[in-house]
């Protein structure tokens, strides 16, 4: 710690204890100990040492249980805006991601999906909706429509591997595509499946992607834990 820095101490530990967490340092079940313990070892005011957990616990990576002390709880997902599955960065950030089915059927497109993907609406597409987790906690709500006969989609192949995956491995090329990401309060049905209280933050993605043909093969709307993901931003300066 830097006493000489004008930033404040307790900021500087929660930003080590972050990044202790991120890179594996401390792994989830780790026990940090109590708050007096801390700021013996560490040199620190047992307030500073109470403001850097909190704002952790805030974020999500740590909990206070009674009994036990301060124990790290997971790291936050930080997801790069590529083209990407949710299944695939989490299983390259060594989260052991996990599917549950909800829902794999054929149903009409409404206005939003047939003009994200070029079919009259009313037309006939399919929707598969999955719940994805990762270290046994909820982390995403995924839905997807998909033009109909696009490929072979077996259900079963859902829980265990990304939707990416399984389109490449039927020969369709992934090449871009248009993504919209916001925020808004989660709803009852929403929370509940999250493992959120009502009204907690959610993000939001919506994601239409297209083949190295032009053609739209997929229109995902998609909610996240905002306590446990984030997305990952990088900007430059245009000329």
């Amino acid at each position: 710690m830097d006493r000489t820095s004008p930033v404040p101490l307790y900021f500087q530990l929660s930003q080590q204890l972050e990044a202790a967490i991120e890179n594996g340092a401390l792994t989830p079940g780790s026990l940090l100990g109590n708050e007096i313990d801390l700021a013996g070892r560490l040199g620190l005011s047992r307030p500073t040492v109470r403001q850097a957990i909190q704002a952790l616990v805030e974020k999500g990576l740590l909990v206070r249980r009674r009994g036990v002390g301060t124990q790290v709880v997971h790291s936050q997902v930080r997801r790069p805006l590529e083209l990407s599955s949710l299944y695939d960065d989490l299983e390259a950030a060594g989260q052991r991601p996990a599917t549950r089915l909800i829902a794999h059927r054929t149903e009409p497109a409404s206005a939003e999906v047939a003009a994200a993907l070029g079919v009259p609406e009313g037309d006939d597409v399919l929707y598969v909706e999955r719940l994805r987790s990762a270290h046994g906690e909820p982390m995403a709500r995924l839905g997807n429509h998909l033009p109909v006969g696009l490929f072979g989609l077996d259900a079963d192949r859902l829980e265990t591997t990304g939707l990416y995956r399984l389109m490449r491995a039927a020969g369709i090329t992934l090449h871009s595509a248009r993504q919209t990401v916001g925020a808004r309060a989660a709803t009852t049905p929403e929370a509940a499946l999250l493992g959120e209280a009502e009204g907690a933050p959610v993000l939001t993605m919506a994601r239409t992607t297209y083949d190295d043909t032009g053609r739209a093969v997929e229109f995902g709307s998609h909610i996240y834990r905002a306590s446990r993901y984030a997305f990952d931003f990088q900007l430059l300066v245009r000329a």
